[in-house]
C-alpha cells in the first residue's frame, strides 16, 4: 500500500497539500491510530490454532470505515492526503525494521541460502494455485495479469510494456492489486496468526514467508508471527524485512524473464480448448478497459505531502500510539523516532543525487550497517530505536491506509467477485508456499 504506480501514468499535476488541509486527516488518524492501540488484540480459539486481531487490523478496519461511510462523507482529496501519509509511513517502517536487521546480520548470513530457496515460493506460488483457479472461474486473459505476482507496483510496468495498457492482461493487475489493497494486510494477518499459533513452521521460516513484496502486508503478517513468539522478534522482523526486500528486487526480473511468459504460457495450454468469445480484444473490450484504467488513475491521482509536515505528522501520531503500547511515555521512544526520520532524511537525499538506488534501499541499507554488530554506536542507536514497538508503529501505517481505501471502492465494485477468491488463493500461496520453502531450507542448512 505504497505510492502507486497507477498514480505515476496521471497527466495531472500534483496538488500541493498545506498543514490547514490536512487537519482532519491528522486528527481521525490520531484518534483511531491511539485508540485501537488501547484497545489492545482480540484471541479468537479456532481449536487447530488461534487467530489474534492486532490493533492495527482494527485499525485499517475502521480506518477503512471512516473513509466508505455516507453519513459525513470523507473527501477523495482527503482520501489522497491520507494516502500520501502512507507513503512516508512505510519507510518509518523500513527505517524500524532495518535496526533490526543490523543486529541480526549473522543470524541472516546463516541462513543466507534459505532466503533464497524460499523466494520460488513467492515469485512462482501465484502462478501455480491462482492461475488456474482463475481459469476454472473463467476470468479471461485478465487472469495472466492478476496470478503471475502480487501484483504490487512494479508489474504494472512490465504488463503493460508487454501487451499494453488497455489490455484485458492490464486490467488483471489493477483488478489484483486494487484487491490487495483493501483486503490484503488483514488477510494475511490472520492467515499468519493462524500458521503461528499450529507450530507447523519454524518461527523464522514464517517470517520469510511474510516476504511477499508489500511493506504493509509483511508488516501486517510479521507482526501476527511476533505475537506468537515475542521471545525471537527481532530475527523475525529482521527475516521478514530481507524477504521483502528480496522479493521485491528480484520479482522485477523473475517477473519479466520468468513468471510473466511462465503464466501466459500456462494460461495457453489451460484454455487452449476453451472458446474465449467474452474476453477477445474488440473494440468494446478495450474502451472498457480503457475506462477502467482512467477510473484507477483518477483515484491514484497524487498529492504533493511537504516531508516535513508528513514527518511531524507521523512522528506525532507514532510516538502517542508507541507510548500506550509501553503503557508509559519514554524519551527512549522520542529518540527512537528522531533516529528514524534522521535516516529517512538522508535516504531521500541519496536517493535524489544517485537516481539508481531507491530511499528504501538506502534506508535499509545504512541502518542496517550503523546498528550491526561491528558498529561502534549500533548497541546505542538500536536500543533508542527498537523501543519503538513495532506493532504500534505497524498500526500508524495501517490506519493511514484504511483511511485511503474508500476512493478504491468504486473499482472494486467494477472488477467484480471473481477477483476474490483467486485473491485469496493468491496471497495464501505466496506466504504458505514460500515457507515451506524456508522450513525445508533452514533444515537443510
Amino acid at each position: 500500500m505504497s505510492t502507486r504506480v497507477t498514480a505515476a501514468e496521471s497527466t495531472e499535476r500534483p496538488v500541493s497539500v498545506r498543514l490547514k488541509q490536512a487537519w482532519p486527516v491528522i486528527i481521525l488518524a490520531f484518534v483511531i491510530a491511539v485508540g485501537c492501540q488501547a484497545i489492545g488484540s482480540l484471541t479468537i480459539d479456532l481449536g487447530v490454532g488461534t487467530i489474534i486481531i492486532f490493533p492495527m487490523v482494527w485499525g485499517i478496519l475502521l480506518g477503512a470505515i471512516v473513509s466508505v461511510q455516507k453519513i459525513k462523507p470523507l473527501g477523495l482529496h482527503l482520501q489522497k492526503i491520507a494516502n500520501a501519509f502512507v507513503g512516508l509511513a512505510v519507510m518509518l517502517l523500513v527505517a524500524r525494521l532495518a535496526f533490526s536487521i543490523g543486529p541480526s546480520l549473522p543470524l541472516l548470513f546463516d541462513a543466507g541460502p534459505a532466503l533464497l530457496v524460499q523466494e520460488v515460493g513467492h515469485l512462482l506460488g501465484t502462478v501455480a494455485l491462482a492461475l488456474p483457479l482463475a481459469v476454472l472461474l473463467r476470468m479471461g486473459k485478465s487472469t495472466v495479469g492478476a496470478t503471475f505476482s502480487l501484483d504490487r507496483e512494479p508489474a504494472f510496468a512490465m504488463v503493460s510494456e508487454k501487451y499494453g495498457p488497455d489490455s484485458d492482461q492490464y486490467r488483471g493487475v489493477l483488478a489484483m492489486y486494487v484487491f490487495g489493497t483493501l483486503f490484503g494486510a488483514v488477510y494475511i494477518s490472520l492467515l499468519a496468526s493462524l500458521l503461528a499459533s499450529a507450530s507447523f513452521f519454524d518461527p523464522l521460516a514464517l517470517a520469510m514467508g511474510a516476504g511477499v513484496g508489500s511493506g504493509s502486508m509483511m508488516a501486517a503478517a510479521a507482526a501476527s508471527i511476533v505475537a506468537q513468539f515475542p521471545a525471537q522478534a527481532e530475527q523475525i522482523l529482521a527475516m521478514a524485512a530481507v524477504s521483502n526486500l528480496i522479493t521485491t528486487v528480484l520479482g522485477v526480473y523473475v517477473g519479466i524473464y520468468i513468471a510473466l511468459p511462465l503464466a501466459d504460457r500456462f494460461y495457453r495450454l489451460l484454455t487452449r480448448h476453451q472458446v474465449d468469445t467474452k474476453h477477445a480484444a474488440d473494440a468494446a473490450t478495450l474502451d472498457e478497459n480503457r475506462r477502467f484504467r482512467e477510473a484507477a488513475t483518477e483515484a491514484a491521482a497524487p498529492v504533493k505531502m511537504p516531508t516535513w509536515l508528513a514527518m511531524s505528522v507521523l512522528s506525532a501520531v507514532g510516538i502517542a500510539t508507541a507510548s500506550v503500547a509501553a503503557t508509559s511515555f519514554s524519551w527512549s521512544i522520542v529518540g527512537g523516532y528522531a533516529v528514524m526520520v534522521a535516516l529517512i532524511l538522508v535516504s531521500m537525499f541519496l536517493a535524489r543525487v544517485s537516481r539508481k538506488i531507491s530511499a528504501i534501499v538506502w534506508a535499509t541499507t545504512i541502518g542496517a550497517l550503523i546498528s550491526s554488530p561491528w558498529s561502534p554506536i549500533g548497541e546505542q542507536l538500536t536500543a533508542l530505536v527498537t523501543s519503538v514497538d513495532f506493532l504500534s508503529l505497524a498500526t500508524v501505517v495501517l490506519v493511514s491506509a484504511g483511511l485511503s481505501l474508500g476512493k478504491d471502492m468504486p473499482l472494486l465494485k467494477r472488477i467484480g467477485w471473481k477477483i476474490i477468491p483467486v485473491g485469496l488463493v493468491a496471497i495464501t500461496a505466496s506466504f504458505v508456499l514460500a515457507t515451506l520453502f524456508a522450513e525445508f531450507s533452514l533444515g537443510f542448512w
